[in-house]
């Protein structure tokens, strides 16, 4: 055990120097993802608490992130937002993953009239405007809040996953082995999922693994124009919003919102070149992994 232990980690540490950007996008969303699920044991204030005698101070021992205009905790609401982020993130990419999968499936699989019907109608009409753009759109008919915002983003976000998902089944719908399960009479489901889906499931990881770092970007964006989720919910974008009239006499109600979003975008975004690298046959010879 302790002989596959080291070999384990020298394995590990083989592949961060063949992929340095890997290892810091790994340890990046590691950190993301432990400051939102240990957020109550990392911070001893709560992220909502008021305390108007110790408003606007600078990182000290007592508050390591300082305080905003309210006396509120930064690095509790650093945190908690962690926590809102990867929580809006997942649930937008699996919304959107899930809506595309269908719609991108059913157009490359059958083709003909279903397949120009949807992509002619449906992920172009979705495609001619940035998604941000619906986004924001769709936000401001719908009105803040967690699920309102999570729809908002999925309806701009889902185009992309179905013309991404529709090219690949176009490809494998004629490879030699859907043929030959369809000429033993396998259903057009079973083909699908059974044959179609598994390899066509590698550029759609990461295709949502950047899509995880465009959500959060977004979802900073909306909360920052006061789309996003309400107050007193601590988010990234919000706490942004509120640090601009203190943006010269408080410098770290912006800057350590700002590097946490960053942070986590630049991390989802490095785990997707990794990925990318490392389903690519021709780029895996190339740097040996």
């Amino acid at each position: 055990m302790i002989f596959n232990l080291a070999q384990s980690s020298r394995h590990a540490a083989h592949q961060a120097r063949k992929q340095p950007l890997a290892a810091i996008g790994l340890f990046l969303l590691a950190l993301f993802v432990l400051c939102g699920l240990a957020a109550p044991w990392l911070s001893a204030y709560s992220p909502a608490a008021i305390d108007l005698t110790h408003r606007l101070e600078g990182p000290s021992l007592a508050h390591c992130a300082g305080t905003d205009e309210l006396g509120r905790d930064t690095l509790a609401r650093l945190l908690y937002g962690a926590r809102l982020s990867l929580t809006i993130s997942v649930t937008v990419v699996a919304f959107s993953l899930a809506l595309g999968l269908a719609v991108g499936g059913v157009a490359g699989y059958l083709g003909g009239w279903v397949d120009t019907l949807l992509t002619t109608f449906a992920m172009n009409t979705f495609q001619a405007l940035p998604g941000i753009l619906l986004a924001i759109a769709f936000a401001a008919f719908l009105g803040p809040g967690f699920l309102n915002l999570v729809l908002a983003l999925a309806i701009g976000g889902w185009a992309g996953y179905a013309r991404l998902v529709r090219a690949q089944v176009l490809a494998a719908r004629e490879r030699e082995y859907v043929e030959a399960a369809r000429a033993l009479g396998a259903s057009g489901l079973r083909i699908f999922f059974r044959h179609i889906l598994p390899n066509i499931v590698q550029p759609v990881l990461v295709q949502a693994a950047i899509g995880m770092a465009g959500v959060i970007l977004a979802e900073a964006t909306l909360s920052f124009l006061g789309l996003g989720i309400p107050a007193p919910a601590p988010s990234w974008g919000a706490m942004l919003n509120d640090a601009r009239s203190h943006l010269f006499d408080s410098p770290h109600l912006v800057l350590f919102p700002a590097i946490a979003v960053a942070a986590a975008v630049l991390g989802f975004n490095f785990i997707g070149d990794a990925l990318r690298d490392r389903l690519d046959p021709r780029t895996r010879m190339e740097l040996g992994l």
